[in-house]
């Protein structure tokens, strides 16, 4: 009898951890300024008003206010719930 293991349990041994992304907050959900709504690879959504592109294209709020989705729910909005936090966009 053989006393090491065939070569196709050491080659295919491995498996890389989930990442975890999509959608944090959905539609209607409120958010405060700084929190993540996406996380995604490329740009499936795209930043609409007081929402920015982070460098790996994560979308973040600029404001606090309610998420909403347009342009076929491609585009992400944040609704601001104070209306003095417009003059950031």
């Amino acid at each position: 009898m053989a006393h090491k293991k065939g070569q196709g349990s050491v080659r295919n041994g491995r498996d890389s951890q989930a990442k975890r992304r999509g959608l944090k907050a959905y539609g209607g959900q409120a958010v405060t300024v700084g929190s993540i709504i996406v996380t995604q690879c490329g740009t499936t959504f795209s930043p609409g008003r007081f929402v920015r592109l982070a460098k790996n294209n994560s979308i973040f709020a600029m404001a606090d206010g309610t998420v909403y989705f347009d342009q076929g729910g491609k585009r992400l909005n944040v609704k601001p719930s104070d209306p003095a936090a417009t003059t950031i966009a």
